[in-house]
């Protein structure tokens, strides 16, 4: 399946590396000028961005926890390209919380950075980009979840929550949206070749990260990207969807 992005505008968040990198690229090769955003690494966003095929793409920094930063961010946007068609949420935090270490002040501000970057600042985003679309008549935003939302993480229990709260809040917006013809999915990825990865794929463990899943590896980042272009392409019929991309490491019904 050939699908085009000609002449869209594509943000994708956190797209200096990792799985957004995939995004950016995959988008880039479909048509589409690709809004490369970043949080601090401006070089490596700024590598990326020269490194997409076709023309017309431009490197944006913002906090995606802090509201301010979000407005300005759909703002510079609304300035240089007047539109936006889609959305990639991509962005996160993942904070590990060992029980026996935590002190009370650590265990709040591990949850705040959490909460406020995976959920309060995604649901900020769709909010502005979604009144954006509906402007231009409609179009898609794709929210990168994970499976940790449905099996929990023990050692990450914010970052399960968060990823619980962002199944919940697109689905919401899938119902809100949906007449406005603002399409909302959701990816939820299993263990992917990242540099989020790189730790536990050198350790002690990493067979048996690959084994959680039946193909014996993990996911490379182009796989969640593939997911993300279909996505986004406009299959109307999938809006509220939680797409599960994890090599059937976990599997429910």
């Amino acid at each position: 399946m050939d699908i085009r992005f000609d002449q869209k505008t594509v943000l994708v968040t956190g797209a200096s590396r990792g799985i957004g990198e995939a995004i950016a690229h995959r988008f880039a090769d479909s048509g589409a000028k690709v809004v490369v955003h970043y949080k601090g690494n401006k070089a490596k966003a700024e590598k990326v961005c020269e490194a997409l095929k076709g023309v017309g793409h431009y490197c944006l920094q913002a906090d995606i926890s802090n509201p301010d930063s979000v407005l300005n961010l759909v703002k510079q946007i609304e300035e240089k390209s007047g539109c936006l068609d889609v959305l990639v949420n991509n962005a996160g935090v993942f904070e590990e919380m060992e029980w026996g270490r935590l002190s009370y002040e650590q265990w709040q501000a591990a949850w705040k950075k959490t909460i406020d970057t995976n959920l309060t600042g995604v649901s900020n985003l769709c909010f502005l980009t979604a009144r954006l679309m509906e402007k231009m008549g409609g179009g898609s935003i794709v929210n990168i979840s994970s499976r940790g939302a449905f099996r929990g993480e023990p050692d990450a229990p914010a970052y399960g929550a968060s990823k619980a709260g962002l199944n919940s809040l697109s689905q919401s917006l899938a119902k809100a949206l949906a007449p406005k013809k603002v399409l909302v999915y959701t990816i939820a990825p299993g263990w992917v070749d990242t540099d989020m990865a790189l730790e536990g794929m050198q350790g002690p463990d990493a067979q048996a990260i690959k084994d959680q899943s039946p193909l014996r590896r993990i996911a490379s980042p182009d796989e969640i990207a593939q997911a993300a272009l279909f996505l986004a392409s406009g299959v109307e019929y999938m809006t509220g969807c939680i797409l599960d991309v994890n090599g059937a490491s976990y599997l429910r019904t």
